[in-house]
């Protein structure tokens, strides 16, 4: 509310600016300069130079390339919006390979907002609120029409809000609302509600003119103008100029059309495609095309904008004059050379930037290069900092429409010969991999295209995969890349019997790679598990150092079933879940594919049947018992020795000390409890014979507390000496557990 109300008194200011002229003025005529003549040492000037490769990288950034040719010393300008300049100030480099030199790159700047705003005296920001505009006109004689009362003339002294409650249906509404005050002319104060209908004109011209320059600032800033890049290319002759950058670029995207023959024969037609965009404002002219899989590292930096560092203020000095100081003299024999060498041998030596030399070919004068990354070759290379070398290729800019010719039952048996043999070359470098067309490209400013980049048979294999964990069978194409392309990430279209089959997504295909694309439900075919079975068998028992481990050797079996209901044979591609840490199928097992987390198997199920598949795996499970006299583990050694008979005369000794420690154990109990009752009877003995202090019956108490101190004793006594008893057994029990050793296989039946 507050910005809207500021904006429309900003408009009612500037419209009444444009009505009165400044106070003062007067109309001047001005002679009329004649038109300056360009001297003679200002080189030509040429608008355009046009683009000749463009290649486009994942990470949505492009490369671009221009040529053309320069004569002489001449201006070459290339005309970039301000989101764009930023790149090319960042990665622009240019190459004059007659032997010429830049004298310098030029380009049409602007200064930030804030900072033009700063000569204005008004003191607003950018996004004003009506509070701050009137805050900005304090003080200033200012007109109110559409006031109660009339018009009325005077400064305005302040502008506040309120919050006021405005009485409502079912319950009350606050609103906020704005005041100002104003002195009139006559010294009287008026506060007035600032409403739509309420007009506020400053009667100062120089302040009308402040505004007005406020608000064409905002206008400028909001409108994108282009950027203007100018080269000064100086040199004799006719000559060849090159300029690269990169730029902001929509990601180029691929799409695959997989076609089966209608005569089956083990392999599918694998057409691919990219969809390109041309955003950036320029016409692509037969320009070589090339695009990379990858995502190089790329960032913005606003370099076409003009900053400006923040000073420290450092307010003047108002104190009382100083006084004069004496200061404590330097010790005698002190190396006042030392801080400096020591700072220069801890100094960090910046490293100095990695230039690259550039050849050409023969034939050709020594080319001067201006910026880096500059690869070697006849141009500026293809990526960034000439990562991808110098790649001119050669491919089909034109794109065929599938054959939907007459067929059998109709449909698509067949892709459209969109490409040829040699029509797309592919280059891999570090983790990327590049599509280059060998013929030139022309796709027009904001206009998109598709361009082919595959055209293979492959071979391709009909399965119903499933997996346990997604039990829904799924139509799958298992795809072998015998290209020599790296088939890039994308969308795919099945196209089998002639008709659309279903579609799907594919993860980057490296050449020799094999590959399941699912792009369907199978409906004719239920897969389940049956049966699981699992037996486990003690392999080897180790101890040593109080640390018994057993292996045992798990067998496990899972059997799984499918049907088929459809007319036509199935291959059932199962996935089973793949066990590590020494696991492996049954001899005689094998499995079509291993994937680090799965196997995969083939089960042919003919039309109307079912076949079963059982998989049976063995592996090591291991056990850990750590011996300790802390705890009663003589069930489990027990339990051992009946396992592994062999182990008996090791274990005995440790089970004899653990039952003895255990008995000991129980006999401390029991000493516990006996002194736990010798207590109490000793202390109600006493408790009675206070009670009947003077009286005969006292003395039966008093002989009934001897008792009950003596058993006290005795019990206090008998519970010490099983204390150490135990401490002892304990001692020796630790030292059999740390000297038993034991080593034991199974012995294999005969």
């Amino acid at each position: 509310m507050r910005r809207i109300l500021a904006l429309f008194c900003l408009i009612a200011f500037t419209v009444t600016l444009a009505a009165q002229p400044p106070a003062g003025s007067q109309a001047k005529t001005k002679p009329v300069a004649p038109a300056s003549t360009p001297a003679a040492t200002t080189p030509p000037f040429i608008k355009d130079l046009p683009v000749r490769k463009v290649v486009l990288y994942k990470n949505g950034v492009g490369y671009f390339e221009h040529a053309g040719t320069v004569t002489g010393d001449q201006r070459v300008a290339i005309d970039f919006t301000s989101p764009q300049l930023n790149d090319v100030l960042q990665s622009l480099t240019v190459l004059d390979e007659g032997g010429g030199r830049i004298a310098g790159v030029n380009y049409n700047s602007t200064t930030p907002l804030a900072e033009q705003l700063k000569s204005l005296s008004l003191g607003m920001s950018d996004d004003p609120t009506s509070t701050e505009l009137f805050q900005a006109l304090r003080g200033q004689r200012v007109e109110v029409t559409g006031a109660p009362g009339g018009t009325i003339t005077g400064r305005l002294m302040s502008i506040e809000t309120r919050t006021e409650t405005v009485p409502g249906g079912d319950a009350d509404k606050t609103v906020e609302k704005f005041y100002l005050t104003l002195i009139a002319s006559s010294g009287a104060a008026r506060v007035i509600e600032l409403t739509p209908a309420l007009s506020v004109r400053p009667l100062d011209a120089n302040l009308q003119g402040q505004l007005d320059r406020y608000l064409e600032l905002l206008s400028t800033t909001h409108s994108t103008g282009l950027r203007h890049l100018t080269l000064n290319a100086l040199g004799k002759g006719q000559r060849e100029l090159r300029v690269s950058y990169i730029s902001e670029v929509p990601v180029w995207k691929s799409t695959y059309r997989i076609v089966f023959p209608q005569t089956p024969n083990g392999s599918a037609t694998m057409q691919g495609w990219a969809v390109v965009d041309n955003t950036v404002g320029a016409d692509w002219d037969n320009v070589q095309l090339s695009l990379v899989a990858g995502a190089p590292q790329s960032f913005i930096q606003p370099l076409s904008q003009p900053l400006y560092m923040r000073r420290q203020e450092i307010p003047i000095a108002t104190e009382a004059e100083l006084t004069p100081q004496t200061h404590e003299a330097a010790e005698m024999n002190q190396d006042v050379n030392a801080p400096q060498a020591a700072m220069m041998n801890n100094q960090l030596v910046a490293p100095s930037r990695i230039s690259r030399d550039m050849n050409l070919v023969k034939g050709k004068s020594a080319a001067t290069s201006y910026g880096y990354g500059v690869s070697s070759g006849t141009g500026l290379g293809s990526g960034f900092g000439g990562a991808m070398g110098s790649i001119y290729s050669n491919g089909a800019n034109t794109m065929s429409p599938i054959n939907a010719g007459p067929l059998p039952g109709g449909g698509v048996d067949r892709v459209s010969d969109a490409l040829k043999e040699g029509d797309v070359s592919t280059n891999a470098f570090d983790d990327f991999f590049e599509y280059a067309l060998t013929q030139p490209v022309t796709i027009h400013k904001n206009e998109s295209a598709m361009v082919p980049i595959l055209q293979q048979e492959l071979p391709a294999e009909h399965v119903t995969l499933w997996s346990e964990k997604d039990p829904t069978p799924l139509r799958a194409v298992w795809l072998e890349n015998k290209s020599k392309l790296t088939l890039d990430s994308g969308s795919f279209s099945i196209f089998e019997s002639g008709e659309f089959a279903g579609e799907g997504l594919l993860d980057p295909i490296h050449p020799g790679e094999k590959r399941l694309l699912s792009y369907a439900a199978d409906q004719a075919v239920r897969v389940k598990v049956t049966d699981r079975d699992g037996k486990r068998t003690l392999h080897h028992v180790k101890i040593s150092k109080g640390v018994i481990v057993e292996t045992h050797m798990d067998v496990l079996s899972v059997t799984y079933s499918a049907t088929n209901h459809a007319e036509m044979d199935r291959m059932v591609l199962l996935e089973h879940p793949r066990r590590t840490s020494g696991w492996s199928l049954d001899e005689g097992l094998k499995a079509d594919e291993t994937a680090p987390d799965l196997y995969r198997f083939k089960l042919p199920v003919a039309a109307h049947s079912t076949a079963k598949l059982e998989v049976r795996e063995r592996g090591p499970e291991y056990t850990q018992v750590w011996l300790n006299s802390n705890q009663d583990q003589t069930g489990y050694l027990l339990d051992l020795v009946k396992r592994v008979p062999d182990a008996l005369d090791k274990l005995k000794p440790v089970i004899d000390a653990q039952t003895a420690l255990a008995d000991l154990d129980r006999r401390i109990t029991e000493s516990k409890h006996t002194e736990e009752t010798a207590a109490a009877d000793e202390a109600r003995d006493r408790d009675n014979l206070t009670a009947l202090k003077g009286n005969d019956a006292a003395k039966r108490f008093v002989d009934e507390l001897n008792r009950a101190e003596d058993q006290l004793q005795a019990a206090r006594k008998q519970t010490a000496d099983l204390e150490e008893q135990k401490k002892a057994a304990v001692e020796k029990l630790n030292e059999m557990i740390s000297q038993v050793s034991f080593d034991w296989d199974v012995k294999p039946e005969k």
